[in-house]
């Protein structure tokens, strides 16, 4: 049962990691973007391109800006998403 929890749990969370990542995939399509600068040198949000395109190719995001990215989700995952408290009603259950 143990073994059958970690599993559920952890597919929760993944799952809703890939919920977040549909839908900012499907606000940046719509051409929906953060106000103002992302960096000092006044590059736009809105003047990286959409998807894999702002990975990979000629106008990507510089490689410090995907290390912040990096380390960003693996502060999500080791402090904020988790049951910090235990008493969770059910496994998944991140209230907190």
């Amino acid at each position: 049962q143990a073994r059958f929890d970690r599993l559920r749990y952890v597919e929760i969370k993944h799952g809703r990691i890939c919920q977040l990542a549909f839908l900012g995939n499907i606000i940046t399509r719509a051409g929906i973007h953060l106000p103002g600068n992302i960096d000092t040198a006044g590059d736009s949000f809105d003047s990286y391109p959409n998807g894999f395109g702002a990975l990979f190719g000629p106008d990507a995001i510089p490689q410090d800006g995907r290390l912040q990215i990096l380390f960003f989700i693996g502060f999500l995952e080791l402090f904020v998403m988790k049951d910090v408290t235990g008493q969770g009603e059910f496994v998944g259950d991140f209230r907190n």
